[in-house]
């Protein structure tokens, strides 16, 4: 079966600062994939760059053997790759419904007549939208809030509306960057049964990038691991817990003394 996603000898570079260097990275269908390392490790870039926001200073990243390099953000998105941000990025004015109905014209097809006649095939096709934007905020658990601004949720709330915004760009690939970042032990819980219930259900790969390293053992079946924008280590996550170089990049131990990374 051919990847899903393929990054080869990828190197961004801005000015003189390499910020990451000769990555391989292979991404198959299904995959649950964590991408881990210390704060500036590369992390975020690596998203920025599979997602078009950076071009590879070198090398090249293709989607099933078609390229991506040269592809604006949203060109890629609708070729199947949707990502969530650090900070949330929700559409603030808008309703929890509009949030995610807005989403789902990516993949509309027709032109301005159809907007401006508003026939039948427009009518069906608003019913069509939203049919499919309810299912997903039910399915989610946020029906109940449908006519509420989006500010108005609770940040674990607001956290799983900006992932169902992403599932409405029906992508193969989901780029989660720190859905964890503020939430409590309770809502961390929820977090790692939902992210495998996406995997499953939607059947799409997911790539994560977190610094809860529980989660992250938990949730992944495969980690890699980067520092200063280097693949320094990629397994199994029982074998990333006790590789030496990975315990000696997080605790600044020699790599010779390192044991074990505690999570």
């Amino acid at each position: 079966m051919k990847p899903l996603l393929k990054l080869e000898h990828c190197t961004i570079r801005f000015g003189g600062l390499t910020a990451v260097s000769d990555l391989d990275l292979t991404i198959h269908h299904g995959d649950l994939v964590g991408l881990i390392g210390p704060n500036g490790a590369g992390k975020t870039t690596v998203f920025n760059l599979i997602t078009g926001v950076y071009q590879p200073s070198s090398g090249q990243l293709s989607m099933e053997d078609r390229p991506l390099s040269g592809l604006y953000p949203h060109q890629i998105t609708a070729r199947g790759v949707a990502r969530t941000f650090q900070n949330i990025r929700l559409f603030h004015s808008m309703t929890v419904f509009d949030n995610v109905r807005a989403v789902f014209h990516l993949h509309r097809h027709g032109d301005v007549r159809h907007a401006l006649w508003r026939g039948t095939t427009f009518f069906r096709r608003e019913s069509q939208i939203t049919s499919r934007v309810n299912e997903l905020l039910d399915l989610f658990h946020l029906g109940g809030f449908r006519d509420q601004p989006a500010t108005s949720l609770s940040y674990g709330d607001q956290r799983r509306l900006e992932i169902v915004r992403a599932l409405a760009t029906q992508p193969k690939l989901l780029l989660l960057d720190e859905p964890a970042a503020g939430m409590n032990a309770t809502e961390k819980l929820e977090l790692n049964r939902l992210i495998r219930h996406i995997r499953d259900s939607f059947s799409i790969a997911i790539l994560l990038v977190e610094h809860d390293m529980q989660l992250v053992m938990d949730v992944c079946d495969r980690l890699v691991v980067l520092d200063h924008g280097v693949k320094l280590a990629e397994g199994s996550p029982l074998a990333i817990r006790h590789n030496p170089a990975v315990i000696a990049a997080y605790l600044g131990q020699d790599p010779s003394t390192a044991s074990t990374l505690n999570t």
